[in-house]
C-alpha cells in the first residue's frame, strides 16, 4: 500500500471517530441521566445543563491515556504498521455499526466491552494470518494477544454485574428501612447524615475516577487520598454532614435534590474523562502510529510498532472538540432518550405499560423467588416483618389520572442511592485497578435498587425480569458480535486492501443512514399516530362524550383492517395481509390496555358515579369482542396465503367484497355518529341489524350449495365459512356496542 492509502485511512478514521462519539454518547447517556430523569428531581433542561457541564469538564480534565487501544489487548511489538492500521480500521467500522444497532433498539450496552472485544477480534484475525503465513502453531497466538488482560476484563465485567445488583439492592433496602417512603417527614439530621454519606461517596468518585492523573489534582492531594483513604473519607463524611444540615435547616434546601445534581455531574464527568478513550482512543493510536512511521522512512510492511508500548498524551484541542461533539449529541439525540427510557421503565416504582414480554426464564425466576421469599418470611419474626413493611408504605396522595403520566418513575431516595452506590463501586474498582463497565454498573445498580424497593411487584415482576434478561443477553451479544464482526472485517481488509476499505465504509454509512431514517420515521409516526385514550371522566355523560372519540377511532382502524384482510386474500398479497395483521394487533393491545386500566378507573370514581363503571366495562367488553373477531379474520387470511393454499374462487371473492362493503358502510356510519356526537341516530342503525345479518346468512347458504355441487377445495371452504361466521360475530359485537351507547346516551 502507498503512503496516500494510509493518509486516506487516517482521514477515514477521523470521520469514524466523530460518528463513534455521536453513537457512543447516545448509548452511554443512560449512565448519568437515568436517576435524574426517573426521579424528576429537577427539570429536564437543568439535567441536561448539569450533564453538559460534567461532560465538558471531564473532557478538558481527561488524562488522554489511550492504554487499551495502544497495548491493552495485543502486543504492539509483534505487529508492523500495515497490520496495525488494518486492526484499527476494522475496530472503528465495527464499533459504529454495533453501537448504532443497539441505540436503534433502545438497549443500553457497554462501549468499553465493544471496543475491547473489537480490538481482540481484529488482532486475533491478523495474528492468525501471520501465524498461517509463517507456518506457526495456534499456540503462538499467546505471543500476539495480551491474554491475561483480556481474561481480566471479561471476569471483571461478569463480576461487576452481580456485585452491582447485590450491593444496590442491599443499600436501597437498608436506606428504605431507615428513611422510609415518608422521608420528607423525618427529622432534618437524618437527611443530613444521608447527604453526608452520599456526597462523600460522589466527591471521592469525582477525585478518584474523574480527576485522577490530571493536572487539576495536585500530587500531594492525590498521595493523601491514595495512602490514607479512611481518614479522607471520615473527614468528608463529617464535613458534608454538617454542610447538609446547614443547607436543610437554615436554607430549607432538599438534600436529595443536591445529591442527584452532584451525582449526575460526577458520572457525566467521569464518562467524558475516562470513557472518551472508547471513542477516540483507536483513531488517536492510529494517528500516533502514522506519525512514527512517516518519520522513520521504513516501509509500512517492515516498520515495527513497539512504539505503542509507551504512554501517550492526547492533544488538548482534540479532547475539547470531542467534548463539544458529545454535548451537542446529548442535547439533540432522540436515540439517547430512547435508551434512557428503557432503564427508567424497568426501574419504575408503579405498574404501567410494560415494554418486554415474559419468557420461560423470567417466569421461573419469579416463581422461585416468590417461594424463597415465603420461606424466608417464615424465619423472620412477625413483629420485625410488620415494622419493615410499615417503612415501605407509601403516603397516599390523590393524583388526577390526567397527571399520572407526569409522576416520577421513582422517588428522590432511590435516585440518590443509585448515584451513590454506582459512584462507590466505580471508584473502588478504579482504585483497585479492576476493569469495569460503567454502563453495566449503573444499569444493574438501578435494577437492584428497584427490586429492593418492591417496585417489582406480582403485577410487574415477570415483565421487569424479562427486560433485565434481555438487556444482559444483549451485553453478551455485544461481546460475541464485536469479536466476530471485527475479525471478519479485519480479514476482508487484509484481502481487499483499499477497495475493501472503501466498500466497507460506504456500507457502514449507508446502514447508519438507513437506521437514522428508519428511527426518524418511527418517531414521526409515533407523534402523529392516533391512539385509544384511557378514560378520566367521573360521570356517565362525560364518559360517553370522552369515549366517543375512542369508538370513532376504533371504527376507522377496524374498517381499514377488514378491507386489508379481504383485499389481501383476494389478490393473494401477503404484504397487505401483514399490514392488516400488524394494525389489528396494535388495536387489540390498546383495547387490552384500556381493560387493564379499569381498576384505576373505578378507584378514581366518586361515590355518586359508581354506576358509570357498569357502562364502561360493558362497552369495553364489546369493543374487545370486535378486535378479537378482526384479529381472527386477519390471521386466517394471512395463514392461508402464507401457506400458499389455492386462491379463493371468483364467486367467493365477489361475496367477500360485498361483505366488506356492508362492514365498511356500517363502520363509516357509526364513526360519523360518534365523531359528531349525534347519538340519536344510533336507533336507526339498530333497526337495520336483522337485515344485515340476514345478508350474511344468505351468503353462507350459497356456499353450502356450492360445496354440495362443485366446490373442490376443503381449505377454501373452511376459510370462507370461518370468515363469514367471524364477520357475523363482528357485526353482532358492533351492534351490541351501539345498543349500549344508545341505552345510556339517549335516556
Amino acid at each position: 500500500m502507498s503512503e496516500n492509502i494510509y493518509l486516506f485511512m487516517i482521514i477515514a478514521l477521523a470521520v469514524l471517530a466523530i460518528t463513534d462519539l455521536v453513537v457512543g454518547v447516545s448509548n452511554d447517556a443512560v449512565n448519568f441521566l437515568n436517576s435524574a430523569i426517573g426521579s424528576k428531581a429537577i427539570s429536564f433542561k437543568t439535567i441536561m445543563i448539569v450533564a453538559s457541564v460534567g461532560i465538558a469538564f471531564g473532557a478538558i480534565s481527561s488524562s488522554g491515556m489511550m492504554e487499551v487501544a495502544r497495548k491493552g489487548i495485543f502486543n504492539p511489538s509483534e505487529f508492523v504498521f500495515a497490520e496495525i492500521m488494518i486492526i484499527f480500521m476494522a475496530v472503528m467500522i465495527t464499533d459504529i455499526l454495533l453501537l448504532d444497532f443497539f441505540n436503534t433498539l433502545g438497549m443500553p450496552t457497554s462501549t468499553t466491552v465493544s471496543i475491547v472485544f473489537e480490538l481482540l477480534g481484529a488482532a486475533v484475525a491478523i495474528s492468525l494470518v501471520k501465524i498461517y503465513a509463517s507456518d506457526g502453531a495456534l499456540s503462538d497466538l499467546a505471543n500476539y494477544i495480551n491474554t491475561q488482560k483480556a481474561t481480566e476484563i471479561i471476569l471483571g465485567i461478569l463480576l461487576s454485574v452481580v456485585v452491582a445488583f447485590t450491593v444496590g439492592a442491599l443499600v436501597q433496602f437498608i436506606s428504605r428501612v431507615l428513611i422510609s417512603f415518608k422521608f420528607e417527614e423525618k427529622p432534618k439530621w437524618i437527611g443530613a447524615l444521608f447527604g453526608g454519606l452520599a456526597i462523600t461517596a460522589i466527591v471521592y468518585f469525582i477525585l478518584v475516577k474523574g480527576l485522577k492523573g490530571t493536572s487539576i489534582l495536585s500530587p500531594e492531594v492525590s498521595m493523601f487520598i491514595s495512602t490514607q483513604p479512611e481518614l479522607f473519607m471520615l473527614g468528608n463524611i463529617i464535613f458534608w454532614s454538617l454542610i447538609s444540615f446547614i443547607f436543610t435547616k437554615l436554607l430549607d434546601w432538599n438534600i436529595y435534590t443536591i445529591i442527584i445534581i452532584l451525582g449526575t455531574f460526577a458520572l457525566a464527568m467521569a464518562f467524558a474523562g475516562n470513557d472518551l478513550v472508547n471513542f477516540i482512543g483507536v483513531p488517536l493510536a492510529a494517528l500516533a502510529s502514522y506519525d512514527s512511521w512517516q518519520s522513520s522512512g521504513v516501509l509500512a510492511s517492515e516498520f515495527n510498532m513497539k512504539g505503542l508500548n509507551t504512554a501517550s498524551q492526547a492533544p488538548t484541542y482534540l479532547l475539547l472538540a470531542s467534548g463539544l461533539i458529545m454535548v451537542v449529541t446529548l442535547w439533540f439525540s432522540s436515540k439517547a432518550k430512547n435508551v434512557v427510557k428503557t432503564s427508567v421503565d424497568l426501574s419504575r416504582q408503579d405498574e404501567g405499560d410494560e415494554r418486554f414480554q415474559p419468557n420461560f426464564l423470567s417466569r421461573h425466576i419469579v416463581k422461585y423467588s416468590i417461594n424463597a421469599s415465603e420461606s424466608l418470611s417464615g424465619i423472620i419474626p412477625k413483629n420485625i416483618q410488620e415494622k419493615i413493611n410499615r417503612q415501605f408504605e407509601k403516603p397516599y396522595v390523590y393524583i388526577p389520572k390526567s397527571k399520572v403520566k407526569d409522576l416520577p418513575a421513582f422517588d428522590l431516595v432511590r435516585a440518590s442511592v443509585n448515584l451513590m452506590v454506582a459512584s462507590v463501586l466505580i471508584s473502588l474498582a478504579t482504585s483497585m485497578k479492576l476493569p469495569l463497565s460503567t454502563t453495566y454498573v449503573t444499569f444493574m445498580v438501578a435494577m437492584g435498587t428497584s427490586l429492593a424497593d418492591r417496585a417489582w411487584g406480582p403485577e410487574s415482576a415477570v415483565y421487569r425480569v424479562a427486560g433485565v434478561l434481555n438487556v444482559i443477553g444483549g451485553w453478551f451479544f455485544t461481546a460475541f458480535s464485536a469479536f466476530t464482526a471485527a475479525a471478519i472485517i479485519a480479514y476482508l481488509i487484509h484481502l481487499g486492501g483499499i477497495i475493501a476499505i472503501g466498500i466497507l465504509l460506504v456500507l457502514a454509512f449507508l446502514l447508519i443512514g438507513k437506521n437514522y431514517l428508519s428511527h426518524s420515521r418511527k418517531m414521526k409516526e409515533t407523534k402523529l399516530e392516533e391512539k385509544l385514550q384511557k378514560a378520566e371522566s367521573n360521570t356517565i355523560i362525560d364518559l360517553i362524550e370522552e369515549s366517543a372519540a375512542n369508538i370513532a377511532l376504533a371504527m376507522k382502524r377496524g374498517s381499514k383492517v377488514y378491507t386489508q384482510s379481504i383485499d389481501g386474500l383476494a389478490k393473494h398479497d401477503i404484504d397487505t395481509l401483514k399490514k392488516g395483521k400488524k394494525g389489528i394487533s396494535k388495536l387489540d393491545r390498546e383495547v387490552e390496555e384500556l381493560r387493564d386500566n379499569i381498576f384505576y378507573f373505578i378507584k378514581n370514581l366518586d361515590e355518586s358515579s359508581v354506576g358509570t363503571s357498569n357502562f364502561y366495562i360493558t362497552a369495553l367488553s364489546y369493543l374487545q369482542d370486535m378486535t378479537q373477531s378482526l384479529e381472527y379474520i386477519s390471521k386466517a387470511g394471512f395463514k392461508h396465503v402464507n401457506n400458499n393454499h389455492k386462491k379463493l374462487r371468483f364467486n367467493q371473492i365477489k361475496d367477500l367484497k360485498e361483505t366488506d362493503q356492508y362492514v365498511e358502510k356500517l363502520f363509516i356510519e357509526v364513526r360519523e355518529i360518534f365523531e359528531s356526537r349525534n347519538f340519536g341516530n344510533l336507533t336507526n342503525l339498530l333497526m337495520g341489524r336483522e337485515e344485515l345479518l340476514h345478508k350474511l346468512d344468505q351468503k353462507i347458504a350459497k356456499q353450502v350449495e356450492r360445496t354440495r355441487s362443485d366446490e373442490s377445495s376443503p381449505k377454501n371452504t373452511a376459510l370462507y365459512f370461518s370468515l363469514l361466521l367471524e364477520t357475523k360475530d363482528l357485526l353482532q359485537a358492533t351492534m351490541n356496542l351501539i345498543e349500549t351507547y344508545d341505552k345510556y346516551a339517549n335516556k
